[in-house]
């Protein structure tokens, strides 16, 4: 009998409220959505962390799109698989890549999402009611992740899309192409609120987003824009935080020293397999594809699906000076035999330095600046990857002072403060204060320092040398090649972001 009657007040229950029009919810009240999550002061802190995410993504295809894209990396061919993922990131290094490249559209598509992270982050913040200390470290967090996005994608792109606030709407969504000259002045106030509302660079660092980085993201936005004297003080200011070079290179990328007193901003990751464990996949990928990659790992992983990408040009490894403590540190030579399935069957791990095959060996260089053996499993590493340093800081000031009249003798105290570490100390110092000649020697300083650090492409456009150094490398390039197309896919659902970029279909 009490089961008949409680069964009976169910439905009598059910009756009443399904001629509600609100019965079905469609946002549980157990579930997090934008009403209820953006509240509490760590609800906020885990959506800042949430838009730090995306940037590991950025760089699992940021090397096709940089260093791959210049004179720096290329691939190592294999004829026996002509699959699309292959061909296209072989596209990028061959400067023949199309809209439809889905390596090239995922640079713009990750960095689409950190953009909208923070978005939303900066949006809900001007109503939260946290502590305004906290409300003002996240809110410059943010900005400095939104800036450094935008700045990837205009380098890249062009003029593009200019979000700002959240997408709430699907009409919201589809806006036209910017210019480049909105997109730099959103760039710059964004960096200029980040420097405003972020603390000094603590030491140890944790690895967020400080005034330091925010300082160095303006500085080289102004040398992008020819501002020295703007870049110069930026930079100036950055000395005064605490920053300095660790006394040797190879030091620098050991995981044992993430975030160290060089480190201005790195992307973080953790190898392993503990929860929240999120392994830097990338040693994996700029070693030659083997089914057996123990002689260089420590552990025994088929890398033949993701191998085979970023791998050294001699034109860059000729390019070290002899004595050049920088070359061994970032560049190893693996040795050993191609089979039919043009996978590589290693012998030997060696040095590049005076480096000749053994007989019927062939040697394969490789970035060795990530690869800390023994891995800490098959997924990857523990290895941060630096996106600014403050040996690239003291070249830039060494650059913007050599563009102002006058100061390039005071550019070579930084300069030389680079090269002390490379050489010794004293024991290769440039002199020479002709503005053309020390131009040349900082340009080719910048691009031994931080090969692999996703500069190079970049560094050949700011200075205006990307089409006259790529056509001298061997690969014919036009302005056209000086910008990627818009992905085809996103002007597939946004026509407004035509016209398509000059030399695109």
């Amino acid at each position: 009998m009490k089961k008949t009657v409680i069964a009976f007040a169910l439905l009598a229950l059910t009756a009443a409220t399904s001629c509600n029009k609100d019965f079905i919810d469609l946002k549980p009240k157990d579930s997090y959505t934008d009403e209820v999550f953006y509240k509490t002061e760590e609800q906020f802190k885990s959506a800042v962390v949430a838009a730090y995410a995306p940037l590991r993504d950025v760089l699992v295809n940021d090397y096709f799109t940089s260093e791959m894209h210049s004179d720096n990396t290329g691939y190592q061919p294999i004829p026996s698989n002509r699959g699309t993922a292959y061909i296209e990131r072989e596209n990028i290094s061959d400067f023949t890549n199309t809209s439809t490249n889905a390596y090239a559209a995922a640079t713009w598509e990750h960095s689409y999402k950190g953009i909208s992270r923070c978005n939303i982050i900066i949006g809900k913040l001007s109503a939260a009611d946290i502590p305004e200390a906290t409300k003002t470290n996240l809110d410059g967090q943010a900005k400095f992740l939104r800036a450094l996005n935008y700045f990837k994608l205009v380098r890249l792109f062009g003029p593009l899309p200019l979000f700002t606030t959240e997408v709430t709407r699907a009409d919201d969504a589809f806006i036209p192409r910017s210019s480049v000259d909105e997109v730099y002045a959103q760039i710059i106030a964004d960096a200029k609120d980040a420097i405003n509302e972020l603390p000094a660079p603590a030491f140890p660092q944790t690895g967020v987003a400080t005034k330091g980085a925010a300082t160095m993201l303006l500085a080289e936005v102004y040398a992008t824009q020819k501002k020295w004297t703007d870049a110069e003080q930026l930079l100036r200011n950055l000395l005064t935080m605490g920053y300095a070079l660790n006394a040797n290179y190879a030091d620098v990328f050991n995981p044992a020293n993430k975030n160290s007193k060089e480190s201005i901003f790195e992307i973080q990751f953790l190898g392993g397999t503990v929860t929240g464990s999120t392994p830097n996949p990338l040693s994996f990928h700029f070693i030659p594809r083997s089914t057996d990659t123990k002689l260089l790992t420590g552990i025994t992983v088929n890398n033949t699906s993701t191998g085979g990408w970023n791998t050294p040009t001699q034109n860059l490894i000729n390019d070290f000076e002899p004595n050049d403590k920088r070359l061994d540190a970032s560049i190893g030579i693996a040795e050993g035999t191609y089979n039919a399935s043009d996978y590589f069957t290693y012998s030997a791990v060696k040095s590049i330095i005076n480096y000749t095959p053994a007989p019927g060996k062939v040697g394969v260089p490789y970035i060795k600046k990530y690869l800390h053996s023994p891995l800490p499993n098959a997924t990857g590493s523990s290895d941060d990857f630096p996106i600014y340093r403050y040996a690239d800081a003291l070249l830039l000031l060494a650059e913007a002072l050599n563009e102002q009249p006058g100061k390039s003798s005071q550019a070579l105290t930084y300069l030389n403060m680079v090269r002390d570490r490379a050489f010794g100390a004293g024991v290769s110092p440039i002199t020479t204060t002709d503005p053309n000649a020390l131009r040349e020697i900082i340009y080719h300083e910048r691009r031994v320092e931080l090969a692999f650090e996703n500069h190079r492409w970049e560094d050949l456009l700011r200075t205006g040398r990307a089409i006259s150094v790529m056509n001298a490398f061997g690969i014919t390039i036009d302005n056209h090649n000086l910008l990627f197309p818009v992905p085809d896919a996103e002007i597939g659902v946004n026509p407004k972001l035509l016209p398509q970029n000059p030399g695109y279909f």
